[in-house]
């Protein structure tokens, strides 16, 4: 039974107090390993941030479905903190509403209503910002015995009370703070703990997924992903076969990578435990000392450990000595399929690198694996040796620059896909993003907080609109309905920009997604075709969730522009024309609410000063900056408007520039390059940015020209 309260500031503690302990029976969501399992017996809630432990992303729920949801309408909208990356999905267990926004707020809500129960701000230090190479998004929490785990940006892994928001207790899971750590994904419960995996490749760190008591957070396993210190022994028979497979010693000293940034499932009868990696640092093979025949375990690879002590069971490497940034930190979805005649338990997954890959996840065995998308680098994966067959001479950029597809922004990034068991098809967030890729061997290995460690020449983009608009025109996304049996395309619906948000498959044959120019939508399952659209203000990412409070359906998703696209690469993601803008969207047929108007569009650039510096200072100016600046302020110079875009800087800024490149707004997340540039590199890059602002102002003045009657 759901209890009504009518909060008033003199009785705000106890109502909440009264609302959770109403949703739970027992004073908070009284969820448990088990209840996670037996998803299926209770559709109205969703207790983990894929629903179940096979990460499936499906919702029984039918109530909405393809013949109504043109009925679907606004049920209630939550104004998140931070207008920043939105990236989680929400959990919603008897009622009530766990999610988080950028920088690791925590939120509470009434699920039927949207009114705020509580709020929890972990205090993340803005200067953080530049620990995480693609923004500050959380991507949820996680529920046990009237627990709310979350893993703050800065790495803490925080256990709060259900009721009321209050911290219970709080571990640090980074072992060196020294290198650039962070936290973006969200918590998986299995059993009595809480796992959780770290970010940081780019910046030198070493890859681990661990394990703590949800009771106390105290450490009780953790299996770390690629090998220690080559001087001591191995930590593991695991670490001791990895190092097999790494050349040098290099590796060690930069840290690794490899992190585990994202995807985690479980099985409960296998009792194994699921994950991705990423990419190692640098990028460049070559940079990090390791020779062409050089796996470098566990980077790039699908990990299955015991549940119980992270023991190691079995691994497969999709992209051995990845040097493309290939993480393999996407989605993995559990699935029993017939293959070949034989029912089989599969692990799926559609990796950055452009393949589909069906594994027997008891084993590790490789299935299959065919391309879902354009794919360069590789002709296919051989299935007897499970390897790649990768085409050096399109691909191998250390010797020489290469246009690689997928290039880092990857076919499919972090945004979730999902998988109904109704058609059998898995819809993907698919993409096209290429990248030229150019060697730096040379490149000084920086162990700086907010260094990136690459080991390529700056990445960039045109800055002559007539040379850019082909580039901007070869950046798509699409939605894709991929039959992993057939290893084939069923349906597509396509998109002019990439970086489109997650999927929800449910029994109403629906497939709910939003997308890059802000709108929600709804498709048809089973053919594709489009039925429902809503405006989202902002660009949806975060993967959508359903739910059922007093009989009522309601579907839900986080909308908020930024990541990786948006911040490095503002030029292209100019086409969502969208603005930062995050909140909470829940819709239910019949819905009546509606949405502020979005936010106004940039005023005009003031006049930027003269451009006083010579051309090769200019020059100079734009490797620094899109070598230094460019992957949060947008490459060239254009910022996707998630952070200022420094071609509208005021005559005040620009009279205090070096100050603020030295540290004097670390507080507002613009972090201190004191120590990593020199005065004249700073004034170097300061004369670049006054030519783009000269740029911008004559692009505009062709623009109005060319609208003139």
């Amino acid at each position: 039974m759901t209890i009504t309260v009518r909060i008033v500031p003199c009785l705000a503690a106890f109502a909440v107090m009264l609302v959770g302990a109403s949703a739970s029976g027992k004073g908070g969501p009284q969820v448990d390993s088990a209840r996670i399992a037996a998803a299926d017996a209770e559709p109205g809630n969703w207790m983990s941030s894929g629903r179940s432990y096979d990460e499936q992303r499906f919702s029984p729920l039918d109530k909405i479905n393809a013949e109504n949801v043109s009925s679907l309408g606004l049920a209630w909208t939550y104004k998140l903190d931070v207008d920043r990356a939105a990236e989680a999905t929400p959990v919603v267990v008897d009622g009530v509403m766990y999610t988080t926004g950028a920088f690791s707020f925590v939120y509470a809500l009434d699920a039927r209503s949207g009114k705020l129960l509580w709020k929890y701000d972990p205090k993340v230090p803005r200067a953080k910002a530049a620990n995480a190479c693609c923004d500050v998004g959380n991507r949820g929490v996680a529920v046990r015995k009237g627990k709310v785990y979350v893993g703050a940006f800065d790495g803490r892994l925080i256990a709060l009370d259900a009721r009321n928001g209050k911290k219970l207790w709080e571990t640090d899971t980074v072992p060196d703070h020294s290198r650039s750590y962070s936290i973006t994904g969200a918590p998986l419960i299995v059993k009595d703990k809480v796992l959780i995996g770290n970010g940081g490749a780019e910046y030198g760190v070493r890859g681990y997924i661990s394990a703590f008591d949800s009771e106390t957070g105290k450490l009780a396993w953790r299996f770390y992903t690629v090998p220690g210190d080559p001087k001591l022994p191995a930590e593991s028979p695991a670490m001791e076969m990895a190092r097999k497979t790494w050349s040098g010693d290099k590796y060690f000293a930069e840290g690794g990578g490899g992190t585990v940034w994202n995807a985690i499932a479980y099985d409960p009868q296998l009792n194994l435990v699921y994950f991705g990696t990423g990419n190692g640092v640098d990028w460049n093979r070559a940079a990090r000392g390791e020779n062409k025949d050089a796996a470098d375990l566990f980077l790039a690879s699908i990990v299955a450990v015991n549940a119980d002590t992270g023991a190691y069971a079995w691994h497969y490497q999709e992209v051995p000595g990845d040097m493309w940034d290939y993480d393999a930190d996407e989605s993995i979805v559990l699935a029993d399929l017939n293959i070949g005649g034989k029912p089989r338990k599969v692990l799926l997954q559609a990796p950055k690198n452009g393949f589909f890959y069906v594994l027997d996840r008891a084993t590790g065995e490789l299935l299959s694996a065919e391309k879902f998308a354009p794919a360069t680098w590789a002709s296919k994966v051989d299935l007897k040796t499970g390897k790649p067959q990768i085409d050096d001479a399109a691909s191998d950029w250390t010797s020489g620059p290469k246009l690689v597809m997928p290039g880092p922004l990857g076919a499919h990034n972090w945004q979730p896909m999902s998988y109904s068991p109704k058609t059998g098809l898995v819809y993907i967030p698919a993409q096209e993003a290429a990248a030229l890729l150019a060697p730096d061997n040379d490149a000084a290995f920086d162990t700086h907080t907010g260094a990136w460690n690459l080991g390529t020449q700056p990445l960039a983009l045109p800055e002559d609109p007539k040379q850019l608009q082909p580039v901007i025109d070869s950046y798509k996304g699409r939605l894709l309905a991929w039959d992993p049996v057939a290893q084939k395309q069923v349906w597509a619906q396509e998109y002019k920009t990439p970086w489109n948000g997650g999927t929800l498959g449910t029994a109403g044959n629906l497939v709910f997604q939003g997308t890059a120019d802000g709108r929600f939508v709804a498709y048809a399952a089973d053919s594709g075709k489009k039925l429902w659209e809503a405006p989202a203000n902002s660009g949806v990412m975060a993967g959508p969730m359903s739910y059922n409070v007093g009989g009522e359906q309601y579907v839900a998703v986080l909308a908020g522009w930024g990541g990786a696209f948006p911040l490095a690469y503002g030029s292209l993601s100019l086409n969502a024309k969208v603005r930062p803008e995050s909140r909470v969207l829940v819709y239910k047929l019949g819905g009546k609410a509606s949405l502020p108007p979005p936010k106004n569009a940039p005023a005009a650039p003031p006049e930027p000063p003269p451009l006083t510096a010579d051309a090769n200072t200019v020059n100079h100016g734009r490797d620094l900056y899109n070598g230094n600046c460019g992957v949060c302020h947008g490459l060239s110079a254009v910022s996707g408007g998630v952070v200022p875009d420094l071609r509208y800087l005021s005559p005040e800024k620009h009279a205090i520039f070096p100050g603020i490149v030295f540290g004097a707004r670390a507080s507002r997340g613009m972090p201190s390059f004191a120590g990593r540039l020199k005065p004249d590199e700073i004034e170097a890059i300061h004369q670049y940015l006054i030519k783009r602002a000269h740029d911008f102002q004559d692009e505009l003045k062709t623009a109005q020209m060319a609208r003139a009657p």
